[in-house]
């Protein structure tokens, strides 16, 4: 089931016609239902004289309408009828005349028809539970590839067609042969190999590949049942290049279809998805070039743009060095007029302490400042004089004193100074002894005695 999430709208878009509605709905339809198998009874068969065949299929609940074109119908090995059950197998559309919900058959076969059949089904809902069919793992597939590693018969159909494509589209393209049996007991373990093999060589970078291409021409059930095998279905899974599933005709489905990352109808259109058309190259080339003739007159006419700016911008030299000259010229002038203004200014400063420093010469003043001296002087020896007279006084005074208290007016009087011989004075009877040698000063002359006797106060501070 397909989800559809609604957008806001952002803006009012121009109403469809009826044509361009049934268009877009069936581009819708085919790119999201490209390859479908459904079950169901067969109902109103018509079988037209175009060789073409409707009918209607359906179960319990619904019924859509049903549309196999003559190239398909062709390959039925049946004669359908109206209440078979068929397994049908195509892609939805849209009858755009009618605005006619179908399908579009491309293969159909007996529901539930042979025991390979049902192989194929329990091998296929497998490997879908395993997610290998999941589009998320898959590559992308290039349409340009320039190396191309093909897994075929050597001399099956199949090669032959994907060369004849190659060489009519692309013939730079290189095509390296993987040679397999296609069918037979061996044919499904050659094809896991040659798969191992070329991404061994890609991976080595011996043998760089863009993409390859696995497949065979058309054959019966039995004849393409080496696709379907388990092994063949996990190398491709595993692959590290793009594979492209090329099995039978357009109506023939494997299990390396559903695997592959992507699934061709037959080897022609595997050659043709992978290359791109020389008349493609050529428009390639061409819409290339006209790109670049446009980029390269862009960018010629911007630089054009910045050339004109540039030039309006630039000046001859010569008028810039005339007015670059002139504005010199003015600050010279400027210059020499500050320089005068200043010199004027300086030399009526000079002047002016000139007559400052005049007036206060030494020679002005030299009579007063010496008169001023000279009375200093006279001053002061008056002071000095003074003062000496009052010292000199203060001397006879002090002499006078001295000589008064002196010990030789107390010596002249009838006293003596009594001295130990070492000169220390005594003052006291106990400072002696009896037999101690004592001097006696007097006033003229002095006397060496001994100590007879002492006596006196016991204690010295009663004398």
């Amino acid at each position: 089931m397909v989800t559809f999430a609604l957008t806001e709208i952002p803006e009012i878009r121009p109403a469809l016609s009826v044509s361009e509605l049934n268009q877009q709905a069936k581009t819708l339809l085919e790119r999201h239902f490209d390859q479908i198998r459904v079950e169901g009874e067969i109902s109103d068969f018509t079988a037209a004289s175009s060789g073409h065949w409707y009918f209607t299929l359906k179960d319990a609940d619904a019924q859509i309408r049903c549309a196999m074109f003559r190239s398909a119908n062709s390959r039925v090995r049946f004669q359908p009828t109206r209440g078979d059950c068929i397994l049908v197998r195509g892609r939805i559309s849209l009858y755009t005349n009618r605005g006619e919900f179908q399908l579009i058959v491309q293969h159909m076969q007996a529901a539930g028809d042979g025991a390979l059949q049902q192989d194929f089904e329990k091998l296929k809902a497998k490997l879908k539970a395993q997610g290998l069919f999941d589009a998320e793992r898959k590559h992308s597939i290039p349409n340009d590839a320039r190396r191309v590693g093909v897994i075929t018969s050597a001399s099956g159909a199949a090669l032959h067609d994907i060369l004849a494509v190659v060489e009519r589209r692309s013939p730079m393209t290189q095509i390296l042969l993987f040679p397999v049996p296609v069918q037979g007991t061996e044919a499904a373990a050659a094809l896991v190999a040659a798969v191992q093999q070329a991404n061994k060589l890609h991976l080595n970078n011996a043998v760089p590949l863009d993409v390859l291409i696995i497949g065979r021409g058309g054959g019966s059930a039995e004849d393409l049942w080496a696709f379907n095998d388990e092994a063949l279905a996990h190398a491709i899974a595993e692959s590290n290049v793009p594979v492209v599933s090329a099995v039978g005709h357009e109506v023939d489905f494997s299990i390396s279809d559903f695997v592959a990352d992507y699934r061709a109808a037959t080897p022609s259109a595997a050659a043709e998805l992978v290359t791109l058309d020389a008349v493609e190259w050529n428009q390639r080339l061409d819409d290339a070039q006209r790109l670049l003739h446009i980029l390269i007159g862009r960018r010629l006419s911007k630089a054009s743009d910045i050339l004109k700016h540039l030039r309006a911008r630039l000046r001859h030299p010569g008028l810039h060095l005339t007015q670059q000259a002139t504005l010199l010229a003015g600050q010279a002038r400027q210059l020499r007029m500050l320089l005068t203004k200043r010199l004027d200014r300086d030399k009526t400063t000079v002047t002016h302490l000139a007559k400052r420093l005049q007036s206060r010469h030494p020679n002005h003043n030299m009579g007063a400042l010496k008169a001023s001296l000279e009375s200093e002087k006279h001053r002061l020896r008056q002071r000095i004089n003074q003062r000496l007279r009052g010292l000199g006084n203060q001397l006879a005074q002090q002499e006078q004193l001295i000589r008064t208290l002196g010990p030789e007016n107390t010596l002249a009087r009838g006293y003596a100074v009594v001295t130990r011989v070492d000169g220390k004075i005594i003052r006291s009877a106990r400072e002696t002894e009896p037999g101690s040698k004592i001097k006696v000063r007097l006033r003229r002359g002095s006397l060496t005695a001994e100590v007879a006797t002492v006596s006196g106060p016991e204690n010295d501070s009663d004398v």
